[in-house]
């Protein structure tokens, strides 16, 4: 992404917030930067180039890129400056800055001063990164001074409070480290989906557990990045039922500590989504409802965080409609609350904005609406090359198939099948689901006569009952059941009747 679309993302991005702190600090200004910034802010769905055309217009014989180096500082300075007052952690690092200008200034009395009271808010808010900064500070700064009127004992408890914020950043950074690797797996290489892959996993867990054994201390951060850990693996392996406990436990973890939140609680809100995610796997949709609850009583003052709420809230309301085959509510829901997530989606992050504009795909799919579907899921497809990096992506383009195949786009669909087998070829991965989609996609047409049609499905409907129940292909049909449209378009029934069928089936078993 080059400086002009960076700089054209973040001001899309900017809060109301950040825009009135932005705004009055350039009110009065001439500047270029600052006519720069309302050609950005004026003309939302905007480029680089036509952007770039307007300022040479407006700012005849004025350097574009000088303008948008400077725009793009002045407004991270401005964000920063506003969090400062919104986040403790923004704050205790501000503190320290102001203590190093304070003993440069040789004003001791006051440097120490600040040192202690950010060291005490650090400890209260177990942010051991600044805790261990200040400490480091406060030492260097005795020292260089020949410890004024400092006894051993204070010294050395000094040096204890140190080295014991050491070791839990070390063992943070190592459970961290694992969690990240887990992370990394489940997002680039996918769920896992075979024995093997699950065997894969092993290195991990075994070192989560040699940390946590080897570390006594009674610490949030630590006990919440271990009932990360093992959700996330829990999910991973498919074992949805111990994932709920474990999420569970970090719910009253967090609960209990509501005072580490910090302004916006990102981490509580993680866990909620994790718990939602679990309870959707289970297809315990009124298990749900109190989670989505708890999450709307999450509001607070920042406009990313009520917009990541809103739509999480949004989406775990709409799947059980959609995994019931009820696509007229669902239509219902969209059109009475996605006007506004679509208004703020630069406020998304990219999975989130994919996962959002799937479903609201799905929606129209299910109404046969194809065209729409497919002009919702084009925006995704052609838009930034960030989404191909998302493994939602593959899942966006498997149901782009079965849009073309609505829509008889037989060129396409061959064009898009053969890019989606050389990628499961390479991958050297038994992706059942994928190679049933696409085979059945490129055979254009069912056999017309009931009884041949019914004598295919016979002899599908074993090897999709045992595909279904893999739990590694589960995370495929996680997002939409692929294999159960094929059934609908072999037996000739609907979707929503097939699906609602299953629903049913599903919670009497």
């Amino acid at each position: 992404m080059v400086k002009s679309e960076s700089l054209i993302y973040l001001v899309n991005s900017l809060t109301k917030a950040e825009k009135k702190n932005v705004s009055i600090s350039i009110s009065n200004s001439k500047s270029n930067f600052a006519k720069l910034y309302h050609i950005i802010l004026e003309n939302k769905i905007s480029t680089a180039i036509s952007v770039r055309e307007e300022y040479d217009s407006i700012c005849k014989g004025s350097s574009f890129e000088t303008a948008v180096v400077y725009l793009y500082e002045f407004l991270l300075n401005s964000i920063l400056e506003l969090r400062k007052y919104q986040d403790v952690n923004f704050m205790l690092f501000d503190n320290i800055s102001k203590a190093r200008i304070l003993y440069e200034k040789s004003l001791y009395k006051e440097c120490f001063s600040l040192l202690k009271k950010t060291k005490k808010k650090a400890l209260e808010h177990e942010n051991n990164y600044a805790l261990l900064i200040s400490s480091r500070l406060e030492l260097d700064y005795l020292l260089a001074l020949n410890y004024p009127e400092i006894e051993e004992k204070v010294l050395m408890k000094k040096q204890f409070k140190l080295n014991e914020a050491l070791l839990i950043i070390q063992k943070t950074n190592q459970i961290s480290s694992l969690l990240e690797l887990l992370k990394h797996r489940m997002l680039y290489l996918g769920n896992s989906r075979t024995e093997f892959q699950k065997n894969n996993l092993n290195d991990l867990v075994m070192s989560e557990m040699s940390i946590m054994n080897s570390f006594r201390k009674q610490n949030i951060e630590i006990r919440k990045l271990h009932q990360l850990f093992q959700a996330n693996y829990l999910i991973d392996v498919g074992d949805y039922k111990s994932a709920l406990r474990a999420f569970y436990e970090l719910k009253t973890l967090m609960l209990e500590n509501k005072h580490l939140w910090a302004e916006s609680p990102i981490y509580y809100l993680l866990i909620m989504e994790g718990i939602l995610d679990t309870l959707r796997g289970l297809r315990n949709y009124e298990g749900m409802n109190y989670f989505i609850e708890q999450l709307n009583s999450l509001q607070d003052e920042g406009q990313y965080f009520n917009v990541r709420i809103q739509c999480t809230v949004f989406l775990y309301e709409l799947f059980p409609l959609l995994d019931n085959g009820d696509f007229i509510s669902s239509h219902e829901k969209i059109k009475l609350h996605s006007k506004d997530l679509i208004k703020n989606e630069n406020l998304l992050s990219l999975s989130q904005n994919a996962e959002l504009k799937l479903h609201i795909a799905i929606t129209y799919f299910g109404l046969q609406e194809f065209k729409k579907a497919q002009k919702v899921l084009n925006k995704i497809i052609f838009a930034s090359k960030d989404y191909a990096q998302l493994p939602l992506y593959r899942t966006i383009r498997l149901f782009n198939l079965m849009v073309l195949y609505e829509l008889k786009d037989f060129e396409l669909i061959k064009y898009e099948s053969r890019t989606l087998y050389r990628e499961i070829q390479t991958a050297k991965q038994n992706y059942n689901t994928e190679r049933e989609l696409i085979k059945f996609v490129n055979k254009e047409s069912v056999p017309y006569l009931n009884s041949k049609r019914l004598k295919l499905w016979s002899e599908k409907e074993v090897r999709f009952k045992i595909i279904a129940e893999d739990v590694y292909e589960k995370q495929t049909l996680k997002y939409f059941n692929f294999l159960i449209w094929i059934e609908s378009k072999m037996k000739r029934m609907k979707l929503s009747q097939i699906l609602l069928e299953k629903q049913g089936a599903q919670s009497f078993s």
